[in-house]
């Protein structure tokens, strides 16, 4: 609406014979219980006109009103002028912007980013907090995808350490060369058993010791197992052919299991980085910084960085024995990263937990003078609770991937069979739309909600086809196609040539418009939950306008059902685009 912000200067000129930089104006959307569409805050012009804000917005209203063709009338509330905006204007915005073919669609930016997400350890299967991640980092890239950026996904995989090691020692000791083939357990499963495994003897040798006498420190260094998990780990680094067999042997399990969930939650990766091939970056950054006096050395010969001065503490980035520490490889990698992309912008998606990790790392980059450090993010979100007792996990500690996807399909397919809504429907239809409103209702609770909180999941409360849930979009998304379809609705989109618009369609018309602007002030903040809040308000005031109406299939007059029938169909296309962007599916039918 830059003509109300024009016209408003050459207002304020005309009649106080001063010029104002429209960063003085603030324009808002007016209030839904005053009148009007557009509404200016006056109370920063009173300092000009040095009248009260009622007679201030009053002069402006009067010129606006008797100057701008699209200004009909106006009513002010205090320091608030409320102008009404002709039906006119927003038919031709609605034919020439919502109904073109490249309405909500990308405009290249130019700039590049990553985003880096999932990051999981190759000794367990996926779990409920993975599933945040996933779903946050899958639609975060899709979002800068919409705001005109080349966006490229990347996986960083834990795929070494003492922690692999503790799954291959418990398989090779007791897994009688057990396969998922020969378990019928998926990859990640079966390697995730044998971890879990290894748990249960390491503690029993623990109280072993204990009770031998060694306190529990001390029975957690001398526990047999853990020595010959080290002595594992050695060897692989050693490059020991039977133990780097057996590790690409199951890591090879973990990734085929792995590949099932990413498909089943629908997220994708254009890179993958693995820590066994990273692990050792990271030791020319260090000869880097100590060379331009960034770190320094202490008597032992370990690396630090004091960061005191900046709020941090000193920070260890090599040991005294020559090997990396976490953050070394992780200053390695994000180098490489930046050689390999070029990236202007790169975002780390990971819990809270690592929230000080990520200020010392990109400060760290900073202070080694890296061009590209100032376009690093830490995209920081809550952890994932269940209502006790609502889902049973496998290791009786975390609530595994699989087995949520799992119980959100079948929950799905009991609401929807109660509901008598599938009887005509063939099996693999049944099976898809199961699928969709399952996906659906996890990925939109998970994703409504602002990334930095800490969220309550309830499967059950998830699967609603009323209130801000993914299946009441889905479900408003398909009647409109059913409507569509019943009026034989013709995709040659036509102009809407109405003469005046009723209450609602106003509404539906603006609300839609702001499809683009919603879009990119997600991307700017790195929230679905933006874009997803949006997609529940547009699918609620559909179902008013769709009900308050009269039966569009029935309207006599074509021109205004040719006209309502294009705003049902753009109200589709926004919830569809919108939706995939969360990687969600809406079905054609429901």
């Amino acid at each position: 609406m830059n003509f109300i912000t024009t016209a408003t200067i050459d207002a304020v000129k005309q009649l106080y014979n001063q010029s104002i930089e429209e960063s003085v104006l603030n324009i808002q959307e007016t209030r839904k219980e005053f009148e009007g569409q557009v509404t200016i805050v006056v109370f920063p012009i009173t300092k000009i006109s040095k009248q009260s804000p009622e007679q201030t917005a009053t002069a402006i209203g009067e010129y606006l009103v008797a100057n701008v063709a699209e200004v009909t009338a106006f009513n002010v509330v205090k320091g608030f002028l409320n102008l009404s905006i002709a039906d006119s204007y927003w038919l031709n915005l609605f034919n020439n912007e919502l109904l073109s073919d490249d309405f909500g669609k990308p405009k290249p930016n130019g700039k590049k980013v990553m985003v880096e997400y999932s990051s999981p350890n190759t000794n367990k299967p996926l779990h409920l907090g993975h599933v945040r991640n996933n779903l946050l980092g899958y639609s975060v890239a899709e979002l800068l995808k919409a705001d005109g950026y080349e966006v490229f996904k990347v996986n960083l995989v834990n795929d070494r350490g003492i922690h692999i090691c503790k799954s291959m020692l418990a398989w090779e000791k007791w897994g009688n060369g057990e396969t998922p083939e020969s378990s019928g357990l998926k990859g990640d499963h079966l390697v995730g058993k044998y971890y879990v495994i290894f748990d249960k003897e390491y503690k029993k040798e623990i109280d072993a010791l204990k009770a031998e006498g060694q306190t529990e420190d001390e029975a957690k260094k001398n526990a047999p197992l853990i020595k010959e998990a080290q002595q594992m780990l050695l060897a692989w680094e050693a490059g020991d052919k039977e133990v780097i067999d057996l590790w690409k042997k199951m890591n090879g399990w973990v990734y085929d299991g792995f590949a099932v969930s990413y498909k089943n939650l629908g997220v994708d990766f254009d890179k993958y980085y693995y820590e066994s091939n990273t692990y050792l970056l990271g030791k020319d950054t260090v000869d880097e910084g100590l060379a331009k006096g960034v770190f320094f050395k202490k008597e032992d010969g370990s690396v630090w960085i004091d960061l005191t001065a900046d709020g941090l503490d000193q920070k260890l980035v090599l040991r005294a024995d020559g090997t990396s520490v976490y953050i070394t490889q992780d200053l390695g990698t994000a180098q490489m990263k930046y050689d390999d992309f070029g990236m202007d912008q790169s975002i780390y998606v990971v819990g809270n937990e690592q929230d000080y990790h990520f200020k010392v790392l990109f400060l760290i980059l900073e202070k080694l003078g890296k061009s590209w450090a100032k376009g690093l993010h830490h995209l920081s979100y809550g952890m994932v609770d269940l209502p006790s007792g609502k889902m049973k996990s496998r290791e009786g500690t975390v609530v595994d991937a699989d087995d949520l996807i799992a119980e959100m399909i079948e929950t799905a397919k009991q609401k929807t069979e109660a509901l008598g809504k599938t009887n005509d429907f063939a099996e693999a239809d049944k099976a898809e739309l199961y699928y969709n409103i399952g996906l659906g209702a996890l990925k939109y609770f998970l994703l409504k909600v602002e990334p930095k909180k800490r969220l309550l999941f309830d499967p059950n409360e998830s699967i609603d086809f009323q209130g801000n849930t993914g299946p009441f979009i889905q479900y408003t998304h398909a009647r409109i196609k059913s409507l569509l379809a019943k009026a034989n609705f013709q995709l040659d989109v036509k102009q809407s040539e109405v003469a005046g618009l009723e209450a609602t369609e106003l509404e539906m018309i603006m609300l839609l418009a702001k499809y683009p602007a919603e879009l990119s002030n997600a991307a700017k903040a790195y929230s679905p939950a933006f874009l997803a809040n949006y997609l529940y308000e547009v699918a609620k005031l559909f179902n008013k306008f769709y009900h308050e109406v009269p039966p569009i299939v029935k309207e006599e007059n074509q021109v205004v059902k040719e006209h309502r029938l294009n705003i049902c169909k753009v109200t589709a296309d926004v919830l569809k685009a919108g939706t995939a962007i969360l990687g969600i599916n809406v079905p054609e039918r429901m």
